[in-house]
């Protein structure tokens, strides 16, 4: 079995093609002001052209509203959109009715009692990305490198489809993927030389340490 793996915060061509060549199943933009990985919409626009059919693009926002959201599908080509937010099961269902696309909810865990917070989403979005909790401080939702102890989701089944965030590098994702059971993974700075630069040879090892 493939595993799926999302390379996430991309921000130039290059490193889309280094991704696609190397067998991402999905690429990530993400918009949000305050993350090294932010794209504008036209930047966005641009990239999103040179991503090969089978490739799924995904478009990360954080709270957004209607009025950004509309402005964004209507310019960038999309195939689903992740909500990294505190975005309610409400909204989530919202969103997906009004916007006509799929869309990934994004929870962070980092003890066994953030679990019982997937549940309510699962009747509404259509993917789950079960990811670390945020450290304390950090500005970002996502994308800090941080891990939560994955023998707290080993042999969870969910209804929904789901994939498996948070601190993921070449050197652990095996390990992961063995107690988990997971079969997507989503990564942004494993794959970084530094904050918001993605790096072709790290991508490509990463795609092979996945799917050995």
């Amino acid at each position: 079995m493939t595993v799926k793996v999302k390379i996430c915060g991309l921000r130039d061509a290059a490193n889309i093609a280094a991704a696609a060549q190397a067998g991402a199943a999905y690429v990530g933009f993400v918009f949000f002001p305050k993350s090294p990985r932010n794209v504008s919409l036209s930047e966005a626009a641009g990239l999103a052209a040179t991503v090969p059919e089978g490739v799924r693009r995904v478009a990360l926002t954080v709270n957004a509203d209607d009025a950004f959201l509309a402005d964004l599908v209507a310019q960038v080509p999309l195939e689903m959109l992740q909500l990294h937010g505190s975005e309610s099961p409400e909204r989530v269902a919202e969103v997906r009715a009004r916007f006509g696309l799929p869309v990934m909810k994004a929870i962070g865990i980092a003890e066994a009692g953030d679990l019982d917070k997937i549940a309510p989403y699962e009747a509404v979005a259509d993917q789950i990305l079960v990811d670390a909790k945020p450290p304390k401080g950090a500005d970002l939702p996502g994308g800090n490198g941080a891990t939560f102890d994955w023998d707290l989701i080993a042999g969870r089944q969910w209804q929904t489809p789901w994939m498996l965030a948070g601190g993921l590098t070449e050197t652990n994702v095996a390990e992961a993927l063995r107690r988990t059971g997971a079969t997507q993974v989503d990564l942004s700075s494993a794959v970084e030389s530094a904050p918001g630069v993605k790096d072709p040879t790290l991508i490509r090892r990463f795609l092979a340490a996945a799917n050995p």
